[in-house]
């Protein structure tokens, strides 16, 4: 586990949408001496979290958020999961401090990307005096890493389609609208969106099973952080349910970017990869056409 000045300055909070995630991040803190203090998204975290001393605060509720950092001492806060809608303006609840951005944070939530939210948040969380911390700092262990993960490497042709990939991730990243894409044949035939991966990929599948993709060629899954990503919020992700979906589309693997991506359920994902035939690879930004 990764430490640094001011490391233990404060309680830790795990801000928790959907997902795995925020669970695995409180148990490895738990396991690491801390006393995670879990903010549940109403709506959107799906986990058993009885287990763990935490409240429920609706999405868009600053001034909740901003009471349990201050009554709970929370100086350091996690932000994981997803979150698949955004509040309405009416929801928004401000703090005194933030009242005076509420038209920049409307403005951000419903004309901004992604990555433009979470850093109005990291900004807001920010200015209530806490440090923003990334997932990888509490798991270190879940950054994927550079090479395969399990048996299977990739040939040529799949080297060519990562490359292809790579290429629509950087523009799909720059433009703040999603971190994957995939190419079959070299030809980019999927871009990610608000919809996520899972969905994308099973968009994918349903292309396939019209013949408006190639079933000769099984083509690949690229994820990368978006250029001007702020490492501390929603590094690209994938888990099982990846492998898994990205074998119903047909294709031959996935590759991540090495320590900028984060693997789940490590054991279980190469497990199900070795035993469908794809490969999972951790590669550089810069990938070559013509790599061996």
């Amino acid at each position: 586990m990764s430490g640094g000045a001011g490391f233990r300055e404060g309680r830790l909070a795990i801000i928790a949408g959907g997902g795995r995630l925020p669970h695995d991040i409180a148990e490895a803190a738990r396991g690491a001496g801390e006393d995670p203090f879990i903010v549940l998204l109403s709506g959107e975290a799906d986990r058993d979290w009885s287990g763990f001393e935490h409240a429920t605060v609706s999405v868009g509720d600053i001034a909740a958020v901003s009471a349990l950092l201050r009554g709970k001492n929370l100086k350091r806060v996690v932000l994981s999961g997803s979150v698949k809608r955004r509040p309405e303006w009416r929801h928004l609840r401000p703090t005194l401090s933030s009242v005076v951005k509420l038209p920049s944070i409307v403005r951000t939530l419903f004309s901004g990307g992604d990555d433009t939210v979470l850093r109005m948040v990291i900004d807001l969380l920010e200015g209530e005096g806490c440090r923003i911390v990334g997932a990888q700092e509490i798991v270190p262990n879940l950054l994927a890493t550079l090479g395969p993960l399990g048996r299977h490497a990739p040939s040529g042709e799949d080297l060519r389609d990562i490359a292809a990939g790579v290429a629509a991730a950087d523009v799909l990243g720059a433009l703040d609208i999603g971190q994957g894409a995939v190419a079959v044949g070299g030809r980019v035939v999927a871009v990610e969106g608000a919809e996520g991966t899972d969905s994308m990929l099973l968009r994918v599948a349903g292309l396939r099973a019209e013949g408006r993709i190639s079933k000769r060629r099984r083509g690949v899954l690229v994820k990368l952080c978006k250029p001007q990503q702020d490492v501390r919020a929603d590094l690209p992700t994938i888990g099982r349910s990846t492998v898994e979906n990205a074998g119903h589309a047909g294709l031959a693997g996935i590759a991540v970017e090495a320590g900028r991506s984060l693997v789940l359920e490590r054991d279980a994902l190469v497990k199900a990869a070795d035993e469908a035939g794809l490969f999972v690879i951790g590669i550089e930004r810069a990938v070559r056409k013509d790599a061996t």
